[in-house]
């Protein structure tokens, strides 16, 4: 079953593309954005951490801490980051536990050919690591500024 609106931040961890355990549970605290994107170096997904780098100031400014999430391995991120200069953190799923738990992984169908895959979606957690609001099957344009105007208004709150 995904996680929903309402629900806790699990408690699972992810590897950082240093190569170090990173638990979710180091997130609670602040406002925290976690998305799962497919690959790195491909157009949508770097146009998507191209968008959060850009806007990570904000982000920080609003208290937000942000995190994506792919199952390529931390040397491929930091090989991602490098080659764009991002500067949102990256994670990776290798074994697929964290998107099982998050619901983004499944089957898709490209061209007739059904497989395995990461649906891109984003998820915003409240302080106390509730779930505040999903997002799910994204669009990448505007997304990031769609994310940042609901932080801004979390916060507000």
């Amino acid at each position: 079953m995904a996680i929903e609106e309402g629900d806790a931040l699990p408690a699972l961890t992810l590897e950082g593309a240093d190569g170090q355990p990173l638990p979710l549970a180091d997130f609670k605290g602040a406002p925290f954005i976690l998305y799962f994107y497919p690959k790195d170096d491909t157009a949508g997904c770097t146009r998507e951490a191209q968008d959060f780098s850009a806007l990570l100031p904000e982000f920080t400014a609003a208290g937000a801490r942000l995190l994506g999430v792919s199952k390529d391995s931390a040397e491929r991120h930091r090989k991602f980051t490098a080659k764009y200069a991002l500067s949102v953190p990256l994670a990776t799923d290798a074994d697929g536990a964290v998107m099982e738990a998050f619901g983004v992984w499944g089957e898709k169908q490209l061209y007739g050919r059904r497989y395995m895959g990461v649906d891109r979606s984003t998820f915003l957690f409240a302080a106390d690591g509730t779930l505040h609001r999903a997002w799910r099957k994204v669009k990448v344009p505007n997304h990031a500024e769609q994310v940042l105007a609901a932080v801004k208004a979390l916060v507000a709150a």
